[in-house]
């Protein structure tokens, strides 16, 4: 069996039960080259288990302290700064969406944090190295690609999604027409 049929990408090893110094698990993935790159990779779990993560971007300690401090299902919608552009959240309704309907996407810059609030909210996932060459929009730092994901995973309220450079997803897939969401904007 080949490692792409085991789900692996040729020439990468994937560590998944092992946990870095803070109890949180390893989300690191090594490459096999003589550069030994490391890359930290998409992470789902709960809220309370946020501020195990913060050794993976020197803002996510912000993030959490923004969370504790306030209640994201009672914030007013729009872009709400805390670190000026370096980190925000943006407060939502989104349009649920078919998975036909929610395209793929990714950045160069941002990294996201992508929280359900009022309902259940399925993302679709593919590693960038596995999409086409798409443009890139510098400016809103999105790429956007008209083909399905790889795989679908769904995170309830309480729940999150962290979508690194190298993650493209498709969010919004829902059965609800509308629901509320919170999205970390984080500077990779």
């Amino acid at each position: 069996m080949t490692e792409r049929q085991r789900g692996r990408q040729p020439g990468m090893t994937q560590r998944k039960r092992k946990t870095n110094n803070n109890g949180a698990p390893n989300t690191e993935r090594r490459t096999n080259d003589k550069s030994k790159k490391k890359q930290s990779i998409m992470v789902i779990d709960t809220i309370d288990n946020l501020e195990k993560y913060a050794t993976l971007n020197p803002l996510f300690k912000d993030v959490v302290e923004f969370i504790k401090a306030n209640d994201l299902n009672t914030l007013e919608e729009g872009k709400h700064f805390i670190k000026d552009k370096d980190l925000f959240v943006n407060i939502q309704t989104a349009k649920g969406k078919t998975k036909q309907e929610a395209k793929l996407e990714t950045h160069k810059r941002m990294i996201d944090i992508q929280i359900p609030l009022s309902a259940e909210e399925t993302f679709g996932y593919t590693p960038l190295c596995n999409l086409p060459e798409e443009e890139y929009n510098e400016e809103k730092d999105i790429t956007k690609y008209a083909i399905l994901a790889d795989t679908y995973f769904t995170c309830k309220p309480g729940e999150f999604a962290i979508f690194f450079p190298q993650d493209g997803h498709a969010p919004c897939v829902s059965e609800e027409p509308q629901f509320k969401k919170a999205i970390f904007k984080v500077l990779a």
